[in-house]
């Protein structure tokens, strides 16, 4: 009973970690596909791109992709760069990554998976216990 209750506060104040981790305003910007189509683009660009070299993967107008690379960069996912008229954007990789896998740590400190679980692309396949 008292091992119980030392793991329940330890659960408590390494879950506290997530409530700081898991910001609405990234997860939100991240939970839109047209917004992931354009983190996609790019990604693969691996340079600054304009609003309209980037629009090219939507079928939305050119102000819905602004507005949708303007979220991702409030997000802290993008930074932008105006020259001139236009505005380009860039992945902001080492912040995001950062974000992303301090996000999985403290899942795992946390809720410490109690099957080892292999994520292959689009679908998880469970495994035999750690």
């Amino acid at each position: 009973m008292m091992t119980q209750a030392r793991n329940d506060l330890q659960t408590a104040s390494c879950c506290e970690d997530l409530d700081q981790l898991f910001s609405p305003q990234l997860l939100s910007a991240l939970s839109d596909p047209n917004r992931i189509a354009l983190l996609a683009r790019l990604a693969r660009c691996g340079r600054p791109c304009s609003v309209s070299e980037l629009s090219e993967c939507c079928p939305t107008d050119l102000s819905v992709v602004s507005r949708h690379l303007s979220t991702l960069k409030q997000a802290g996912v993008l930074e932008a760069e105006k020259r001139g008229r236009r505005v380009f954007y860039r992945v902001r990789y080492e912040a995001l990554s950062a974000t992303l896998r301090a996000m999985a740590d403290a899942v795992e400190a946390c809720c410490p998976p109690t099957e080892s679980v292999t994520v292959q692309t689009g679908t998880v396949a469970k495994g035999g216990s750690r």
